[in-house]
């Protein structure tokens, strides 16, 4: 049985402190948004908005364009890398996110916004990034400092959130912060607690050993969860994933699981679900699974929770976040360093 002291043990820089404090995050990102001065922020026309950020600082980019997709009057997009898409000009709107504010990628994206006359708005702890915010008088929200990028998410994405009300891009009523701030509460005292009699997030890290995990799920809401998933089994769990969306997924990588080949069963799939997902969708998952669970290691099924969109997306979200530092604790791995990074940040560091 995995206890507390088995997670102080491995977990030596405090991971699971920052998912269990992610509820508390949460509530103070949101108040520190709500006080950062947005008045330059426009509310109207712009035609476009490209959120530009890498790694644990874009995804809130995804989870911003997935939960505008019904209401966003214009193109939200994401972009990751070096370079802006050529459509970029002055009825663009660039948000760029970078937690520690010296990310070189979005720092190249600002500066190539910035000659293109966008209007630029940034999110940031400090770095380069925010010296550049003061010195060109950008609008922008400063975050609290001290966290991996991938566990500041509570703080960069209800900047982005807020930024997005101030733009219009869509609304959320006063009861879906409320009630997403309850849920997020109530399942960190769930799922932190792994001597509790039922704690899924521990039991389904448990079925993934000695397994590759693939993730599933419906297309639009999830999209972002989905990639979330991954990147932290990726990062804190050391785990290679991969994963898909549906039906993309019915239409051309379902084929490669119909030869029985004994890698598939060294394959662990995590279906994500939300009750809005398009009712063919959900069907299509049901059939999925009829014919491709036997032949995975293990099949298994997340439902979001509450009543709000955003709601439900932070409970999936918060739920992998369990699950990946489960799986480290159970391989014996320290989910904080990123070894494999720095050592390329390192060789890349004597190239311009």
């Amino acid at each position: 049985m995995l206890t507390l002291d088995d997670i102080n043990r491995i977990d030596a820089e405090g991971m699971y402190d920052a998912v269990k404090g992610f509820p508390e995050q949460w509530r103070q990102g949101r108040k520190e948004a709500l006080r950062a001065d947005l008045s330059r922020v426009p509310h109207e026309g712009y035609r476009h908005v490209l959120v530009a950020g890498m790694g644990g600082s874009a995804i809130g980019g995804d989870l911003l364009r997935t939960l505008s997709l019904g209401e966003a009057p214009v193109p939200v997009l994401v972009s990751r890398g070096y370079r802006l898409p050529a459509w970029v000009g002055p009825e663009t709107v660039v948000i760029a996110s970078s937690y520690s504010g010296n990310t070189e990628e979005t720092l190249s994206a600002l500066e190539e916004a910035l000659t293109r006359k966008a209007t630029v708005v940034c999110s940031t702890t400090g770095g380069t990034m925010l010296a550049r915010a003061e010195a060109e008088g950008l609008p922008y929200v400063q975050m609290p400092g001290g966290l991996q990028p991938r566990a500041a998410l509570g703080y960069s994405l209800t900047a982005l959130l807020t930024v997005a009300e101030r733009m219009r891009l869509l609304t959320m009523a006063d009861e879906a912060w409320s009630e997403t701030q309850t849920l997020l509460v109530q399942q960190a005292e769930a799922l932190g607690d792994p001597a509790a009699a039922e704690n899924r997030a521990l039991e389904l890290a448990q079925g993934l050993q000695g397994r590759l995990p693939v993730i599933y799920s419906g297309e639009g809401l999830l999209e972002g969860v989905n990639v979330r998933w991954r990147n932290q089994l990726h990062e804190n769990g050391k785990t290679l994933a991969v994963g898909n969306f549906l039906p993309e997924m019915n239409h051309n990588e379902i084929m490669g699981w119909e030869r029985g080949t004994p890698l598939l069963g060294r394959l662990a799939v995590i279906v994500l679900r939300d009750r809005d997902d398009h009712p063919r969708v959900q069907r299509r998952i049901d059939v999925t699974r009829g014919l491709l669970s036997g032949r995975a290691g293990c099949w298994a099924e997340v439902e979001s929770r509450g009543m709000s969109p955003l709601a439900r997306v932070m409970s999936l979200l918060q739920f992998g976040d369990w699950v990946s530092l489960y799986h480290a604790v159970q391989n014996q791995v320290d989910p904080t360093p990123i070894g494999l990074i720095n050592q390329l940040k390192e060789a890349l560091s004597g190239f311009a």
